[in-house]
């Protein structure tokens, strides 16, 4: 799928090959991998030092202190000055954007740790602050979306503050000595993904964001700007590290939870911002027709949560109409919600909403006002990640059609196509000749691995072959090697395994589901500890594949 000649269009960039700015990184990157191998008495040539990418696969909260506490473990063994790019999807991604905070923080990682820790066992982003950067988001873009939202309503509960640094800023504080490894963040193309066409496979770097197996890039700083035909037309500031945790990581749960937890979040914002009714009531003659106009959209949100799970919400019903024909002087007839079947009720309560939202028009404030439209909107056509599409209209057979056909792309969780990021550091001009996957997935942990190979497969990329002994599926152990000709050495960690939880996996578990409050200090900690073992535990097997891959490189040159 990749381009078979240069393609320079304006600010966009259409070739195979790596980012200069990236290449130059990595280069230095190399010396140091080749200076942290001969401290664990590993001797090569630097021609033979193996390009290694560590993988943190998503799992939300699981996955962001998972990977925490394999990168401390991987320092203090000496390992992580041997990894050349680190890649994450959803969870992990709130890791990186965390470490990568501090500069040059594979050498302090302890420090970092705790710094991180004491963040995430701390006090919750104030609605206020988060009210504040919504604002910012919906005046700031030209396409407000669910990503938006989700940021500052449900990213910040994880994450436990707003980062408004860029992902140019933030590299720009590392140094040009390859002291920590290349981050590549990972989404996916919501539209590819649907019709299975086209390259789903999305990544965005300190450098360049595009789409990794056609090799078609734009600067990081101009992601979300509009373009035509390779040039671009009107900028936009580059998203913000918020934004980009919020971009990689919303796939925590299904759409029916999303939506209900969203409506929660919704609902409990509105409820800080909208309801200080005792100052009201000293200041303004009309409070009790403010009160009635919050108490209608706080049951608006009831309603449609008890639609979502299946509850009857015919009293809700009730009770909005007839406020509303209160506050309206009987002006106002909403027509009761039409309750058929569930299928029909769902989307019956969409207009709803729509009608009582209209209804409310100059009775809150301008911006709430517009907010709950935009907001409703979003919510009834599942918009995520809307940005500016950069291949608009571009010509060749380079791009694939449906990469050109329209002016914006919806980008999403890659967790919900496969929740690893294989396919970052698959592109061939990455040459990479050891994977390190680390799996925090819920579910089977083996289904990443698993689906890599497959796809692979499917699209001629070189992969090893994956056989899992049946024996494991339900007891997997804490390392697997899958190796090939020609092909890059996979190794798989699955998080819970026989080793470090004994006969507890499924205990574990249950103790850390994706979809959960975010944790508390005691069981960070504990993730911390258990997910570290996977590491300590495999030091040497470690080593072993390293010096494998050495071997395996030098018998190619």
């Amino acid at each position: 799928m990749s381009a078979s000649k240069p393609q320079e269009c304006g600010e966009v960039r259409i070739e195979p090959s790596l980012n200069k700015n990236e290449a130059e990184f990595i280069d230095g990157r190399r010396k140091s991998v080749l200076q942290s191998l001969k401290k664990l008495q590993i001797d090569c040539s630097q021609n033979e030092v193996p390009n290694i990418a560590l993988l943190g696969s998503g799992g939300g909260e699981r996955a962001m202190v998972g990977l925490l506490g394999s990168l401390v473990q991987l320092q203090k063994t000496g390992l992580l000055d041997s990894i050349l790019y680190l890649s994450g999807v959803s969870g992990s991604t709130w890791c990186m954007a965390s470490v990568y905070q501090e500069p040059d923080w594979s050498t302090k990682l302890e420090t970092v740790k705790e710094k991180i820790i004491q963040r995430l066992s701390g006090p919750k982003v104030s609605w206020k602050e988060a009210f504040d950067k919504l604002k910012k988001y919906y005046y700031g873009k030209d396409y407000f979306s669910l990503t938006d939202v989700w940021a500052v309503m449900v990213i910040t509960t994880f994450v436990k503050e707003i980062d408004e640094h860029t992902l140019t800023e933030q590299w720009s504080q590392h140094s040009k000595d390859g002291k920590v490894p290349f981050p590549i963040y990972t989404v996916i193309d919501k539209k590819c993904k649907q019709r299975n066409i086209g390259d789903p496979w999305f990544e965005i770097t300190p450098h360049e964001a595009g789409y990794s197996l056609t090799g078609a890039f734009v600067d990081a700083s101009n992601f979300g700007s509009q373009f035509c035909k390779g040039a671009k037309k009107n900028q936009q500031d580059e998203f913000d590290m918020l934004y980009l945790q919020a971009l990689c990581g919303s796939a925590l749960a299904d759409e029916v939870e999303i939506k209900k937890l969203l409506w929660q979040k919704i609902k409990a914002g509105f409820k800080a911002v909208l309801h200080p009714i005792s100052e009201l009531r000293q200041q303004d003659p009309n409070s009790a027709a403010t009160e009635k106009c919050y108490q209608v959209l706080m049951k608006l949100v009831d309603m449609n949560i008890s639609v979502l799970t299946g509850k009857d919400p015919s009293a809700l019903d009730e009770s909005i109409r007839t406020t509303l024909y209160v506050l309206s002087g009987g002006k106002i007839l909403l027509e009761r919600l039409r309750i058929i079947d569930k299928k029909a009720e769902k989307l019956n309560m969409k207009s709803y909403t729509m009608d009582v939202i209209k209804s409310l028009s100059g009775r809150i404030g301008y911006w709430l006002f517009d907010a709950w439209m935009s907001i409703i909107n979003c919510m009834n056509l599942w918009v995520w990640g809307r940005n500016y599409n950069f291949l608009h209209d571009m010509t060749g057979e380079a791009v694939p059609s449906i990469l050109q056909e329209t002016e914006t792309r919806d980008y999403e969780d890659a967790g919900l196509l496969l929740n690893s990021p294989y396919f970052s550091v698959l592109r061939k001009e990455r040459d990479i000749d050891l994977i390190i996957s680390l799996d925090f997935s819920e579910g089977d942990p083996f289904m990443t691995v698993k689906e890599a190979a497959k796809t692979c497969k499917e699209l001629n990329i070189p992969f090893p072959e994956v056989n899992i002994p049946s024996e494991d599926l339900q007891k997997p152990k804490d390392f697997y090697v899958f190796k090939g000709q020609n092909t890059p050495t996979v190794i798989h960690i699955p998080l819970f395994n026989v080793v470090n939880c004994g006969d507890k996996i499924e205990a574990w578990r249950k103790k850390y589901t994706t979809f959960q409050l975010p944790y508390s200090a005691e069981k960070v900690t504990d993730l911390v500890e258990v997910t570290g073992k996977n590491i300590i535990n495999n030091k040497d097997r470690l080593l072993e594949q390293i010096r494998a891959a050495i071997g395996q490189k030098g018998s190619k040159r």
